[in-house]
């Protein structure tokens, strides 16, 4: 299972890694794994706000239709198309398929670095 460096993670299975003056959010890998199959994603439009903590969108495997939490409060400058055209990518890429991109970040959830992300993994898996 990968956990990236360079994000932090929220206990919802959401990494946001910080880009340029803006947040971009995926789901994780444990989260893609836990899903199974994803075969259909939806998502804000540009210009919507998004609430730390709050649901912002759905990601339905073959299994479930899970929410999508922001880690952070902001609005959406952008929306990653071709994570909503190919949902597949996330499960062969979760780290490099981003779903929103929010600016004029205002708040965070409770974040969890790496280390903390991947100690709070081992007790769901204990």
């Amino acid at each position: 299972m990968t956990i990236r460096e360079d994000c932090k993670y929220t206990r919802t299975h959401q990494w946001m890694r910080e880009v340029d003056g803006a947040v971009l959010v995926g789901i994780t890998d444990y989260a893609q794994s836990r899903l199974g199959g994803i075969v259909f994603v939806n998502l804000p439009e540009a210009g919507d706000a998004v609430m730390a903590g709050e649901p912002f969108g759905e990601v339905e495997s073959t299994k479930v239709v899970s929410d999508i939490h922001s880690p952070v409060s902001g609005r959406v400058a952008e929306v990653n198309e071709e994570a909503a055209d190919e949902p597949d990518r996330l499960n062969e890429a979760p780290y490099d398929t981003w779903l929103i991109r929010v600016e004029n970040v205002a708040e965070t959830a409770e974040l969890l670095t790496a280390e903390e992300y991947a100690a709070y993994l081992g007790t769901l898996d204990a």
